[in-house]
Protein backbone atom coordinates (compact mmCIF):
# COMPACT_ATOMS: atom_id res chain seq x y z
CA UNK A 1 0.00 0.00 0.00
CA UNK A 2 1.13 3.52 -0.74
CA UNK A 3 1.56 5.45 2.53
CA UNK A 4 1.04 8.84 0.90
CA UNK A 5 -2.19 10.28 -0.57
CA UNK A 6 -2.83 9.20 -4.14
CA UNK A 7 -5.68 10.09 -6.49
CA UNK A 8 -8.66 7.78 -6.51
CA UNK A 9 -12.16 7.75 -7.89
CA UNK A 10 -15.20 5.61 -7.22
CA UNK A 11 -17.27 3.81 -9.85
CA UNK A 12 -20.50 2.29 -8.59
CA UNK A 13 -19.01 1.82 -5.13
CA UNK A 14 -15.73 0.42 -6.44
CA UNK A 15 -12.67 2.48 -5.46
CA UNK A 16 -10.00 2.84 -8.12
CA UNK A 17 -6.49 4.14 -7.51
CA UNK A 18 -2.97 3.09 -6.59
CA UNK A 19 -4.13 1.45 -3.38
CA UNK A 20 -6.84 -0.59 -5.06
CA UNK A 21 -6.98 -3.47 -7.57
CA UNK A 22 -6.74 -2.67 -11.26
CA UNK A 23 -10.10 -2.14 -12.97
CA UNK A 24 -10.56 -4.04 -16.26
CA UNK A 25 -12.93 -2.87 -19.00
CA UNK A 26 -13.78 -5.36 -21.76
CA UNK A 27 -14.61 -3.26 -24.81
CA UNK A 28 -17.08 -5.36 -26.77
CA UNK A 29 -17.62 -2.39 -29.11
CA UNK A 30 -18.78 -3.67 -32.52
CA UNK A 31 -18.06 -7.33 -31.75
CA UNK A 32 -21.75 -7.94 -31.11
CA UNK A 33 -22.00 -8.16 -34.93
CA UNK A 34 -25.48 -6.69 -34.84
CA UNK A 35 -26.87 -9.49 -32.66
CA UNK A 36 -28.30 -8.60 -29.26
CA UNK A 37 -28.11 -12.17 -27.94
CA UNK A 38 -24.48 -12.32 -29.02
CA UNK A 39 -23.81 -9.06 -27.16
CA UNK A 40 -25.31 -10.58 -24.00
CA UNK A 41 -23.21 -13.72 -24.46
CA UNK A 42 -20.03 -11.63 -24.73
CA UNK A 43 -20.96 -9.85 -21.49
CA UNK A 44 -21.15 -13.21 -19.71
CA UNK A 45 -17.84 -14.36 -21.18
CA UNK A 46 -16.14 -11.10 -20.20
CA UNK A 47 -17.35 -11.44 -16.61
CA UNK A 48 -16.14 -15.03 -16.44
CA UNK A 49 -12.73 -13.96 -17.78
CA UNK A 50 -12.27 -11.40 -14.99
CA UNK A 51 -13.56 -8.14 -16.47
CA UNK A 52 -14.98 -5.54 -14.09
CA UNK A 53 -17.01 -3.85 -16.80
CA UNK A 54 -18.26 -4.49 -20.33
CA UNK A 55 -18.28 -1.55 -22.69
CA UNK A 56 -20.14 -0.83 -25.88
CA UNK A 57 -20.21 2.20 -28.18
CA UNK A 58 -23.23 4.36 -28.92
CA UNK A 59 -23.01 6.17 -32.21
CA UNK A 60 -25.05 6.70 -35.32
CA UNK A 61 -23.15 6.75 -38.58
CA UNK A 62 -24.32 10.21 -39.77
CA UNK A 63 -23.30 11.69 -36.40
CA UNK A 64 -19.75 10.28 -36.34
CA UNK A 65 -18.48 10.01 -39.93
CA UNK A 66 -18.95 11.93 -43.16
CA UNK A 67 -19.61 9.59 -46.07
CA UNK A 68 -18.51 12.33 -48.45
CA UNK A 69 -15.40 13.02 -46.41
CA UNK A 70 -14.14 9.44 -46.35
CA UNK A 71 -14.89 8.86 -50.02
CA UNK A 72 -13.02 12.04 -50.92
CA UNK A 73 -9.83 10.59 -49.38
CA UNK A 74 -9.45 8.54 -52.56
CA UNK A 75 -9.30 5.20 -50.74
CA UNK A 76 -9.62 3.69 -47.29
CA UNK A 77 -6.53 3.89 -45.09
CA UNK A 78 -4.88 2.00 -42.23
CA UNK A 79 -7.06 -0.78 -40.75
CA UNK A 80 -9.99 0.48 -42.83
CA UNK A 81 -8.21 -0.50 -46.05
CA UNK A 82 -9.23 -4.15 -45.57
CA UNK A 83 -12.90 -3.35 -45.02
CA UNK A 84 -15.15 -4.71 -47.77
CA UNK A 85 -17.74 -2.00 -47.23
CA UNK A 86 -17.41 1.77 -47.13
CA UNK A 87 -16.52 3.42 -43.82
CA UNK A 88 -20.04 4.82 -43.57
CA UNK A 89 -21.61 1.39 -44.15
CA UNK A 90 -19.36 -0.30 -41.59
CA UNK A 91 -20.31 2.28 -38.95
CA UNK A 92 -23.98 1.84 -39.84
CA UNK A 93 -23.71 -1.92 -39.36
CA UNK A 94 -21.77 -1.57 -36.08
CA UNK A 95 -24.10 0.94 -34.48
CA UNK A 96 -26.18 -0.17 -31.49
CA UNK A 97 -29.86 0.80 -31.30
CA UNK A 98 -30.55 2.94 -28.28
CA UNK A 99 -33.26 0.40 -27.41
CA UNK A 100 -30.56 -2.11 -26.53
CA UNK A 101 -29.20 0.01 -23.70
CA UNK A 102 -31.47 -1.11 -20.81
CA UNK A 103 -31.20 -4.72 -21.98
CA UNK A 104 -27.38 -4.61 -22.02
CA UNK A 105 -27.35 -2.86 -18.66
CA UNK A 106 -29.54 -5.61 -17.20
CA UNK A 107 -27.27 -8.28 -18.70
CA UNK A 108 -24.24 -6.66 -17.05
CA UNK A 109 -26.07 -6.47 -13.73
CA UNK A 110 -26.87 -10.19 -13.94
CA UNK A 111 -23.25 -10.98 -14.77
CA UNK A 112 -22.04 -8.91 -11.80
CA UNK A 113 -20.08 -6.35 -13.80
CA UNK A 114 -20.59 -2.70 -14.68
CA UNK A 115 -22.17 -1.48 -17.93
CA UNK A 116 -20.29 1.12 -19.94
CA UNK A 117 -20.83 2.61 -23.35
CA UNK A 118 -18.85 5.33 -25.09
CA UNK A 119 -21.09 8.04 -26.53
CA UNK A 120 -20.06 9.74 -29.74
CA UNK A 121 -22.60 12.57 -29.93
CA UNK A 122 -24.61 14.75 -27.57
CA UNK A 123 -27.79 12.67 -27.94
CA UNK A 124 -25.89 9.54 -26.91
CA UNK A 125 -24.43 11.34 -23.89
CA UNK A 126 -27.91 12.24 -22.70
CA UNK A 127 -29.32 8.81 -23.48
CA UNK A 128 -26.65 6.94 -21.51
CA UNK A 129 -26.75 9.09 -18.38
CA UNK A 130 -29.29 6.95 -16.47
CA UNK A 131 -27.43 3.73 -17.29
CA UNK A 132 -23.68 4.23 -16.93
CA UNK A 133 -21.76 4.69 -13.64
CA UNK A 134 -19.05 6.65 -15.48
CA UNK A 135 -18.40 8.01 -18.95
CA UNK A 136 -15.67 6.61 -21.19
CA UNK A 137 -14.58 8.98 -23.97
CA UNK A 138 -12.93 7.51 -27.04
CA UNK A 139 -9.70 8.99 -28.33
CA UNK A 140 -11.43 10.63 -31.28
CA UNK A 141 -13.03 13.13 -28.92
CA UNK A 142 -9.63 14.68 -28.19
CA UNK A 143 -10.42 16.85 -31.21
CA UNK A 144 -13.89 17.67 -29.82
CA UNK A 145 -13.25 18.57 -26.17
CA UNK A 146 -16.67 20.19 -25.87
CA UNK A 147 -18.12 16.68 -25.90
CA UNK A 148 -15.77 15.71 -23.07
CA UNK A 149 -17.02 18.66 -21.07
CA UNK A 150 -20.64 17.67 -21.73
CA UNK A 151 -19.91 14.23 -20.24
CA UNK A 152 -17.98 15.70 -17.34
CA UNK A 153 -20.89 17.98 -16.49
CA UNK A 154 -22.99 14.91 -15.66
CA UNK A 155 -21.09 14.67 -12.36
CA UNK A 156 -19.80 11.13 -12.88
CA UNK A 157 -16.21 9.98 -13.29
CA UNK A 158 -14.93 10.41 -16.83
CA UNK A 159 -12.34 8.16 -18.46
CA UNK A 160 -10.48 9.92 -21.27
CA UNK A 161 -8.48 7.99 -23.88
CA UNK A 162 -5.72 10.04 -25.49
CA UNK A 163 -4.77 8.15 -28.64
CA UNK A 164 -3.64 9.99 -31.80
CA UNK A 165 -3.02 13.11 -29.71
CA UNK A 166 -0.05 15.17 -28.61
CA UNK A 167 0.52 16.71 -25.21
CA UNK A 168 -1.05 20.02 -26.22
CA UNK A 169 -4.29 18.17 -27.03
CA UNK A 170 -4.17 16.48 -23.64
CA UNK A 171 -3.51 19.72 -21.77
CA UNK A 172 -6.37 21.45 -23.60
CA UNK A 173 -8.80 18.65 -22.82
CA UNK A 174 -7.73 18.34 -19.19
CA UNK A 175 -7.97 22.07 -18.55
CA UNK A 176 -11.49 22.16 -19.94
CA UNK A 177 -12.71 19.03 -18.13
CA UNK A 178 -11.08 19.90 -14.81
CA UNK A 179 -13.11 23.09 -14.67
CA UNK A 180 -16.26 21.03 -14.17
CA UNK A 181 -15.12 17.63 -12.86
CA UNK A 182 -12.05 16.35 -10.99
CA UNK A 183 -12.89 12.63 -11.13
CA UNK A 184 -10.77 11.80 -14.16
CA UNK A 185 -9.04 8.69 -15.44
CA UNK A 186 -6.42 9.77 -17.98
CA UNK A 187 -5.59 6.91 -20.31
CA UNK A 188 -2.55 6.52 -22.53
CA UNK A 189 -3.61 5.02 -25.84
CA UNK A 190 -2.33 4.17 -29.31
CA UNK A 191 -5.05 4.03 -31.95
CA UNK A 192 -3.55 1.73 -34.54
CA UNK A 193 -6.05 -1.08 -34.99
CA UNK A 194 -4.11 -3.29 -37.41
CA UNK A 195 -2.98 -5.86 -34.79
CA UNK A 196 0.54 -5.54 -36.23
CA UNK A 197 3.42 -6.66 -33.97
CA UNK A 198 5.09 -3.35 -34.83
CA UNK A 199 2.48 -1.58 -32.71
CA UNK A 200 4.39 -2.48 -29.55
CA UNK A 201 7.05 -0.01 -30.70
CA UNK A 202 4.51 2.80 -30.48
CA UNK A 203 2.71 2.19 -27.18
CA UNK A 204 4.97 4.60 -25.25
CA UNK A 205 3.92 3.44 -21.82
CA UNK A 206 6.31 5.96 -20.25
CA UNK A 207 3.76 8.63 -21.16
CA UNK A 208 2.04 7.44 -18.00
CA UNK A 209 4.94 8.90 -16.04
CA UNK A 210 4.47 12.20 -17.86
CA UNK A 211 0.77 12.18 -17.04
CA UNK A 212 1.51 11.41 -13.39
CA UNK A 213 3.84 14.40 -13.19
CA UNK A 214 1.62 16.83 -15.11
CA UNK A 215 -1.78 15.74 -13.75
CA UNK A 216 -1.15 14.45 -10.21
CA UNK A 217 -4.87 14.43 -9.36
CA UNK A 218 -5.83 12.06 -12.18
CA UNK A 219 -6.03 8.28 -11.94
CA UNK A 220 -4.00 6.71 -14.74
CA UNK A 221 -5.12 4.12 -17.25
CA UNK A 222 -4.27 2.40 -20.51
CA UNK A 223 -6.54 1.79 -23.47
CA UNK A 224 -4.69 -0.73 -25.62
CA UNK A 225 -5.21 -2.60 -28.88
CA UNK A 226 -2.41 -5.18 -28.80
CA UNK A 227 -2.54 -8.80 -27.69
CA UNK A 228 0.35 -9.49 -25.31
CA UNK A 229 -0.23 -9.14 -21.55
CA UNK A 230 3.23 -7.54 -21.23
CA UNK A 231 2.15 -3.93 -21.95
CA UNK A 232 -0.71 -4.27 -19.48
CA UNK A 233 1.57 -5.57 -16.75
CA UNK A 234 4.04 -2.80 -17.55
CA UNK A 235 1.35 -0.12 -17.45
CA UNK A 236 0.15 -1.28 -14.03
CA UNK A 237 3.74 -1.23 -12.79
CA UNK A 238 3.94 2.39 -14.01
CA UNK A 239 0.81 3.34 -12.09
CA UNK A 240 -2.15 2.59 -14.38
CA UNK A 241 -5.17 1.27 -12.51
CA UNK A 242 -7.73 1.17 -15.33
CA UNK A 243 -7.14 -1.14 -18.28
CA UNK A 244 -9.29 -1.28 -21.40
CA UNK A 245 -8.92 -3.79 -24.21
CA UNK A 246 -11.31 -5.01 -26.88
CA UNK A 247 -13.00 -8.33 -26.24
CA UNK A 248 -14.34 -11.06 -28.52
CA UNK A 249 -14.94 -14.79 -28.44
CA UNK A 250 -13.25 -15.43 -31.80
CA UNK A 251 -10.54 -13.34 -33.48
CA UNK A 252 -11.36 -14.91 -36.85
CA UNK A 253 -14.88 -13.53 -37.08
CA UNK A 254 -15.73 -10.98 -39.75
CA UNK A 255 -15.94 -7.44 -38.43
CA UNK A 256 -13.88 -4.30 -37.73
CA UNK A 257 -12.88 -5.05 -34.12
CA UNK A 258 -12.35 -8.81 -33.90
CA UNK A 259 -8.79 -9.00 -35.19
CA UNK A 260 -7.16 -6.87 -32.50
CA UNK A 261 -9.45 -7.96 -29.64
CA UNK A 262 -8.64 -10.48 -26.91
CA UNK A 263 -10.44 -13.79 -26.55
CA UNK A 264 -11.61 -15.06 -23.14
CA UNK A 265 -8.56 -17.25 -22.52
CA UNK A 266 -6.10 -14.46 -23.27
CA UNK A 267 -8.15 -12.00 -21.20
CA UNK A 268 -8.18 -14.30 -18.18
CA UNK A 269 -4.42 -14.79 -18.44
CA UNK A 270 -3.87 -11.02 -18.63
CA UNK A 271 -5.95 -10.47 -15.50
CA UNK A 272 -4.14 -13.26 -13.68
CA UNK A 273 -0.74 -11.77 -14.50
CA UNK A 274 -1.81 -8.34 -13.28
CA UNK A 275 -3.19 -9.76 -10.04
CA UNK A 276 0.18 -11.46 -9.48
CA UNK A 277 1.95 -8.17 -10.19
CA UNK A 278 -0.29 -6.32 -7.75
CA UNK A 279 0.70 -8.75 -5.03
CA UNK A 280 4.36 -8.27 -5.94
CA UNK A 281 4.23 -4.45 -6.07
CA UNK A 282 3.58 -4.25 -2.34
CA UNK A 283 4.75 -1.24 -0.36
CA UNK A 284 7.24 1.51 -1.25
CA UNK A 285 8.60 1.24 2.31
CA UNK A 286 11.89 -0.70 2.34
CA UNK A 287 11.87 -3.03 5.31
CA UNK A 288 12.59 -6.62 6.26
CA UNK A 289 9.63 -8.49 4.82
CA UNK A 290 7.55 -10.90 6.86
CA UNK A 291 8.84 -13.91 4.95
CA UNK A 292 12.49 -12.86 5.43
CA UNK A 293 12.62 -13.34 9.19
CA UNK A 294 14.51 -16.60 8.96
CA UNK A 295 16.89 -15.48 6.21
CA UNK A 296 17.53 -12.34 8.26
CA UNK A 297 19.07 -14.71 10.79
CA UNK A 298 20.73 -17.06 8.32
CA UNK A 299 22.24 -14.71 5.73
CA UNK A 300 23.27 -11.66 7.70
CA UNK A 301 26.52 -11.54 9.65
CA UNK A 302 27.44 -10.56 13.16
CA UNK A 303 30.83 -10.18 14.87
CA UNK A 304 32.29 -13.51 16.03
CA UNK A 305 35.50 -14.55 17.73
CA UNK A 306 38.19 -15.21 15.11
CA UNK A 307 40.01 -17.47 17.64
CA UNK A 308 39.69 -18.58 21.23
CA UNK A 309 39.67 -15.47 23.45
CA UNK A 310 40.58 -15.35 27.13
CA UNK A 311 38.95 -13.10 29.69
CA UNK A 312 40.90 -9.84 30.03
CA UNK A 313 42.28 -9.83 26.48
CA UNK A 314 41.98 -6.55 24.57
CA UNK A 315 40.19 -6.86 21.30
CA UNK A 316 42.00 -6.12 18.04
CA UNK A 317 40.58 -6.24 14.53
CA UNK A 318 42.25 -9.61 13.98
CA UNK A 319 40.30 -11.14 16.85
CA UNK A 320 36.97 -10.34 15.19
CA UNK A 321 35.36 -11.79 12.07
CA UNK A 322 31.95 -11.02 10.50
CA UNK A 323 30.25 -14.38 9.96
CA UNK A 324 26.79 -15.86 9.55
CA UNK A 325 24.40 -16.44 11.28
CA UNK A 326 23.32 -13.13 12.76
CA UNK A 327 21.73 -14.10 16.08
CA UNK A 328 19.60 -11.65 18.06
CA UNK A 329 21.60 -9.45 20.42
CA UNK A 330 24.96 -9.93 18.63
CA UNK A 331 27.15 -6.95 17.79
CA UNK A 332 26.92 -5.96 14.11
CA UNK A 333 29.93 -5.65 11.77
CA UNK A 334 29.37 -1.90 11.32
CA UNK A 335 29.94 -1.55 15.09
CA UNK A 336 33.41 -3.16 14.99
CA UNK A 337 35.28 0.07 15.80
CA UNK A 338 33.40 0.30 19.08
CA UNK A 339 34.64 -3.17 20.08
CA UNK A 340 38.32 -2.69 19.25
CA UNK A 341 40.23 -1.63 22.38
CA UNK A 342 37.65 -3.09 24.78
CA UNK A 343 38.51 -6.08 27.01
CA UNK A 344 36.81 -9.45 27.06
CA UNK A 345 34.78 -9.98 30.20
CA UNK A 346 34.68 -13.79 29.80
CA UNK A 347 36.37 -16.58 27.90
CA UNK A 348 34.93 -17.01 24.39
CA UNK A 349 35.51 -19.97 22.12
CA UNK A 350 36.37 -19.57 18.45
CA UNK A 351 33.26 -18.69 16.44
CA UNK A 352 31.14 -17.43 19.33
CA UNK A 353 29.09 -14.29 18.66
CA UNK A 354 30.24 -11.14 20.47
CA UNK A 355 27.66 -9.38 22.65
CA UNK A 356 27.95 -6.12 24.53
CA UNK A 357 27.64 -7.98 27.81
CA UNK A 358 30.84 -9.89 26.86
CA UNK A 359 32.87 -6.63 26.97
CA UNK A 360 34.31 -4.57 29.79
Amino acid sequence: MYPYPSPEIEIAGRKIGLNHPTYFIADIAANHDGDLERAKMLIRLAAEAGADAAKFQNFRAPKIVSDYGFKSLGGQLSHQASWKKSVFEVYQDASIPFEWTPILKEACDKAGIHYFSSPYDYDAIEHLDPYVPAYKAGSGLMSWPQALVRMAEKGKPILIATGAADISDVVRAMRMVQQVNDEIVLMQCNTNYTASPENYDHLNLRVLQTYAAMFPNAVLGLSDHTHSPAPIVGAVALGARVIERHFTDDNNREGPDHKFAMNPEAWAEMVAQVRTLERALGSPDKRVAGNEQETYLLQRRCLRAARDIKAGETFTAGMLEPLRPNVPGAIQPWEMEQVIGRKARTDMPYGKEIRWENLE
